[in-house]
């Protein structure tokens, strides 16, 4: 079973060359209360209370002012925020582990950190290894 991309409309307000600068109308995909949606929305609006702007690639050539549809591929937002949130997580704590083990407190401390540096390398190598990927990035699908 293919899962479908997570949509949400927005207004082009500037172009970027093959990009355009899209404010949306509210932020995240809308998909927060349905399976597999990430519940991100709601943290967001804890934090963010004017309009959410998003460079995405302008791949129908609309127009500034234009109303647009912008997608992104399903899995996208879940796997992004796993990596994000996950991996530091999980490294702060193997690291914690296995310094506390090799130095009672203080290696519990420095493997802690360790474990953050190890896991912000990873993020960031990953995330130039998938820049290429057009897939995983936002992009228009029609004008509206």
């Amino acid at each position: 079973m293919q899962r479908e991309a997570s949509t949400i409309k927005g207004v082009i307000r500037s172009l970027e060359g093959p990009q355009a600068v899209v404010e949306v109308e509210h932020g995240g995909c809308g998909r927060c209360h349905e399976p597999g949606g990430c519940g991100g929305q709601q943290l967001t609006q804890i934090f963010c209370s004017g309009p959410k702007t998003y460079l995405v690639e302008n791949t129908c050539g609309a127009a500034v002012g234009e109303r647009v549809t912008i997608a992104i591929a399903a899995g996208t937002v879940a796997r992004t925020a796993n990596l994000a949130y996950g991996t530091p997580l999980l490294g702060a704590i193997a690291g914690a582990v296995a310094g506390t083990a090799v130095g009672g407190d203080l290696g519990g401390m420095v493997g802690a950190a360790a474990g953050l540096i190890a896991a912000y390398v990873f993020i960031r190598r990953h995330g130039d290894r998938n820049a290429g990927n057009s897939a995983s990035h936002p992009h228009i699908v029609s004008r509206s």
